[in-house]
């Protein structure tokens, strides 16, 4: 005989409410697998933090293009000159210490070619300071003031301000000296450096030099240099890399230093 009781539920059959879990357990173990995975993560990208840090602050060429616009933008002699010292890093180099045949006055090598004295020249060049004339016209007076280190009877306007210690006399006679410290206070913009190199001739107390610049990016309140060491001029932070040899600030006291023809001219600080 069939039940025909009326059915009284319809729908899903009633489920038992599910336990509650115990949240402790679940809660710091998920913490424990997050803070292991950083600390596996951490451990292998750690070597490169330094990298990607640096590369925050390389000397780019975005910022190269930032740093000679402000230090353009100054009336300072000094700041210019480490603007014009900046561009001679966009140039291709080829470390080339051989002697050339130059005009003169405004003489040069070929502009793909030069040492360390040869970017010196051409960032006052680019300012009316024909170093060239400047040194030869001094030496042509005063030779033996100067270091006699090449065997020479006089003056030779090829060569004579491509070599690091005549541009060393002629700066201590018509430029600032300055102290020789490891303070980076004691250096500003604008100022020219000499170093001694392990490898350089030993008798000769300077043997490279370059021009203090402003540090890249975030690192603009450093002191960095720019200089030819055999790879072409660059922007690097090596002020202290080797021994200083002289430490120098000149400059014009007037717009130009370049003498008209058959004119002496002279060369002072600019403060």
């Amino acid at each position: 005989m069939l039940n025909l009781r009326p059915i009284e539920y319809v729908g899903k059959s009633p489920r038992a409410k599910p336990r509650a879990r115990k949240r402790s357990g679940g809660f710091f173990g998920g913490w424990f697998l997050l803070m292991l995975v950083v600390g596996i993560g951490f451990s292998y990208l750690r070597p490169i933090i330094p990298f990607l840090q640096s590369q925050r602050a390389e000397a780019s060429t975005v910022n190269k293009f930032k740093a000679i616009e402000g230090l353009q933008n100054s009336d300072e002699f000094s700041k210019k000159l480490a603007a014009a010292a900046l561009k001679r890093t966009a140039e291709d180099v080829e470390y080339d210490p051989g002697y050339y045949d130059i005009a003169y006055p405004g003489g040069d090598l070929p502009a793909n070619k030069g040492v360390s004295t040869d970017l010196i020249v051409r960032s006052y060049r680019a300012l009316g300071v024909d170093l060239q004339q400047l040194v030869h016209e001094d030496m042509s007076e005063h030779f033996r003031l100067y270091p006699q280190l090449w065997e020479r009877k006089g003056p030779d306007r090829n060569i004579d301000h491509r070599r690091v210690p005549n541009l060393q006399r002629y700066f201590s006679r018509f430029g600032k000296v300055l102290n020789n410290s490891h303070s980076l206070d004691d250096y500003d913009i604008g100022d020219v450096v000499t170093w001694s190199l392990p490898y350089g001739a030993a008798e000769q107390a300077g043997s490279h030099i370059g021009i203090i610049v402003p540090g890249p990016g975030a690192r603009s309140g450093e002191k960095w240099v720019v200089h030819n060491i055999g790879s072409g001029p660059k922007w690097e932070d090596k002020l202290f890399d080797y021994e200083i040899a002289g430490h120098f600030r000149f400059g014009p006291i007037r717009e130009s230093l370049t003498a008209a023809a058959g004119t002496k001219s002279g060369a002072t600080l600019s403060n």
